[in-house]
């Protein structure tokens, strides 16, 4: 097996089995829509469920195709990310690392979606009264994934690298 698909499938797998352990162990011992604190003033533990997208993008759409929507755009990620593995022509381990990350957060949400109809939530980090939404290893998965993508995407434009060894 070629290095692109070990690093995308162990990330990947990875990150789909920690987000769904971190959020059935959420569900067994948070009551739904209570919160925990951990670090108080700065960082509680919350078990809330997530209409929306990422940190509760479109959270507070009512509209029947939601959740088709949410896994449409999924759907689309995981094959243009498997697109992207057959066809990129260099090893580059920073991209494929990305790609790990992203395709294992987008998996562990689509696995609540489908499960749930939404996705559950559990990290809430604020300051005083202003909150950062609430969010999961998923989605954290998916924020460094996008990270990493731009930093591939700009070595291999601003030096040419045609390969990352």
């Amino acid at each position: 097996m070629q290095l692109r698909y070990r690093i995308v499938s162990f990330l990947a797998l990875g990150v789909l089995v920690l987000d769904q352990i971190t959020k059935l162990w959420v569900a067994a011992t948070l009551p739904l829509w209570s919160s925990k604190p951990v670090i108080p003033g700065f960082f509680n533990l919350v078990h809330v469920m997530n209409k929306g997208a990422a940190f509760g993008f479109l959270h507070d759409l009512d509209v029947a195709w939601r959740p088709y929507f949410f896994m449409a755009v999924t759907a689309l990620a995981v094959v243009l990310i498997l697109h992207l593995l057959r066809t990129v022509p260099r090893e580059d381990k920073v991209l494929f690392t990305a790609l790990g990350l992203i395709l294992g957060g987008a998996l562990g949400n689509l696995v609540d979606r489908i499960r749930l109809g939404e996705v559950i939530d559990f990290l809430d980090f604020y300051i005083g009264q202003y909150h950062w939404p609430a969010f999961n290893v998923a989605d954290v998965a998916i924020s460094i994934g996008s990270v990493l993508l731009l930093v591939s995407v700009y070595r291999t434009r601003r030096y040419g690298l045609a390969d990352d060894k």
